[in-house]
């Protein structure tokens, strides 16, 4: 139950910090810590459980590519 109360946690932060900021960026973070703690919830042994992490892989990769600079053609 300990990693399921840290991912709600970063959940909560991040939907705070969403709301207080308004920065679309934080939205593939916030659903990667959902979809964590949904993941770790449901169990390594469930079959939910291991499509709710692949799901958190993918909104970590659209987090990494929401935050990266863009770089400007010249």
């Amino acid at each position: 139950m300990g990693l399921v109360a840290f991912f709600v946690a970063a959940t909560v932060v991040t939907l705070l910090q969403l709301l207080r900021l308004r920065d679309r960026r934080a939205l593939p973070l916030l659903a990667m810590f959902a979809l964590l703690a949904l993941g770790h919830f449901r169990g390594a042994g469930d079959g939910w459980g291991r499509l709710f992490h692949f799901g958190a892989g993918a909104a970590g990769l659209a987090a990494l590519v929401a935050v990266s600079p863009r770089h400007v053609a010249r």
